[in-house]
């Protein structure tokens, strides 16, 4: 690359960062409030409560990668209009490539990425997402045990705590056990945590005493500990092994699922969709940044308002990506509708293309953009209109 070259791609890379960072992030807080009962229902930890909202992050970041692409591409060749950078680079007689091949260039690096995720760590992340899940729907303590409750977990043990700290330490923890008719045993203990530990889930008691009473002469006998284990493996139900939805299996397993997969003979056709939506989806970014540069890849005079360019590619933008999400709807009730999901993209990168590299503007596209400038010029009037009446009262 040449050192204009460089110097865009620089740009574009740093914007991109920045976009896609706060992007990614409303998204996992929308993601997060949303799997905030974790914490306050089922008593999980924090860090268990962040950990399942991090694998989501992965899928999140196929869809917010292209937009955040749109975002970085917009800011940069309005920032390089506005500088005259481009009417400099027009001047010196550069073609329009110099722009377009870093624009290109990170579209592709980008897309290579998406499709990696796509195929790999975004299902690996929601397939543990799911493990995690129907782990939590089996947790005895999490599902069972309330604070400030006297809870029956089994015939004859009963379970009380005072509170559950942040960190999944059980405070002020009392448990009866009348199981054995002959003997009764009370456990006390300051602090308890749930863990697995070599295959069994266990209760590890801390600063307590074990009261031993023998119910035929009624005998009492307290012994004091530092730590005890109590085994609750028994009292565990068992998981039942989770169904993984397409979108939560990698790519192999897409085409090659188990013969005896009846979640598969049931969804055929959302397989066979999913497989040719994970490879659609990494031309999404080459799309968009071709997209992008059609409306704001040449240089314009300051009164050449850029407004239109703005929102025509922000439209164009996600008209294309709802059209690719209808897409991929369309071909899992109607197989033969497959070849629309590609269709989607490569017919925006083709027409972009053409757009692009061509100096003459088709009459509809004129149209358009006469449209797009008539409407942002009525709500620029509006404003101005409503602003000034504003401080006409004021005055």
């Amino acid at each position: 690359m040449k050192t204009i070259e460089r110097y865009i791609l620089r740009r574009i890379s740093g914007a991109f960062l920045l976009a896609f960072g706060a992007m990614i992030g409303v998204v996992w807080a929308t993601q997060a409030l949303r799997q905030l009962d974790l914490v306050t229902a089922k008593g999980q930890t924090i860090v268990q409560f962040l950990k399942m909202t991090m694998l989501a992050l992965p899928f999140l970041g196929v869809i917010v990668a292209p937009f955040a692409l749109a975002i970085a591409l917009i800011i940069v060749l309005n920032a390089l209009n506005s500088d005259n950078e481009l009417v400099v680079i027009n001047a010196t007689g550069a073609a329009k490539t110099k722009v377009l091949k870093p624009v290109m260039a990170f579209a592709f690096l980008l897309s290579v990425l998406t499709l990696i995720a796509s195929l790999w760590v975004s299902p690996a992340g929601l397939a543990q997402l799911r493990q995690e899940l129907t782990q939590v729907r089996v947790d005895l303590v999490a599902n069972i045990v309330r604070p400030g409750r006297f809870i029956e977990v089994d015939d004859g043990l009963t379970f009380h705590i005072r509170n559950r700290s942040g960190d999944g330490t059980l405070e002020s923890l009392m448990m009866d056990d009348r199981r054995d008719p002959e003997t009764t045993f009370t456990y006390l203990a300051q602090k308890g945590q749930v863990a697995e530990i070599a295959g069994r889930m266990l209760l590890v008691m801390h600063d307590g005493t074990i009261q031993r009473r023998t119910n035929e002469t009624g005998a009492i006998s307290i012994v004091k500990f530092e730590s005890y284990a109590f085994d609750l493996t028994s009292l565990m139900p068992q998981a039942s092994a989770p169904t993984f939805k397409p979108s939560e299996r990698t790519i192999g397993e897409l085409l090659n699922p188990p013969a005896d997969d009846n979640y598969y003979k049931r969804y055929t056709e959302r397989f066979h969709a999913e497989i040719h939506d994970r490879f659609a989806v990494a031309l999404y970014p080459l799309a968009f940044g071709m997209i992008i540069f059609v409306f704001l890849g040449e240089a314009r005079t300051t009164r050449q308002s850029r407004h239109t360019g703005v929102l025509g590619a922000l439209f164009g933008c996600v008209l294309v990506r709802v059209a690719g999400f209808g897409a991929t709807n369309l071909a899992v009730s109607d197989p033969d509708m497959v070849l629309a999901i590609y269709l989607v993209p490569l017919s925006v990168m083709g027409l972009s293309a053409r757009l692009a590299l061509s100096d003459a503007r088709p009459v509809w596209v004129r149209f358009i953009g006469r449209a797009v400038h008539g409407v942002v010029g009525t709500i620029e009037s509006t404003a101005e209109r409503i602003t000034s009446r504003f401080a006409n009262g004021r005055t």
